[in-house]
């Protein structure tokens, strides 16, 4: 888990980026998984729009996420999940 200092900074680089994978009315599907297994692979932090059911339903599709693909909740803002997971062979983000 990123340290507090981490997560700030993840915060101020995630702010102007935008979602790059959508979560629709057909919910986690596995195609939509690889997308954001690639998106992590490829961008280390990214941002994913949840658009579906109540907050509940949103916290678990985003704590499904994580689980499955080893990312780290950097924050949650309403629809608007981002992501975390670093890529051990290519790098792309330093950490202070």
């Amino acid at each position: 888990m990123p340290i507090e200092r981490h997560i700030k900074h993840l915060r101020a680089l995630a702010h102007s980026r935008k979602p790059v994978v959508s979560l629709g009315r057909n919910g986690l599907t596995e195609p939509v998984m690889e997308e954001i297994r690639r998106a992590l692979d490829h961008h280390e932090l990214i941002k994913i729009k949840v658009a579906i059911g109540d907050r509940e339903q949103r916290d678990a599709a985003v704590s499904e996420i994580c689980g499955q693909t080893g990312a780290e909740l950097v924050q949650r803002v309403g629809f608007i999940a981002t992501l975390f997971r670093r890529n051990p062979e290519k790098p792309v983000i330093e950490l202070p």
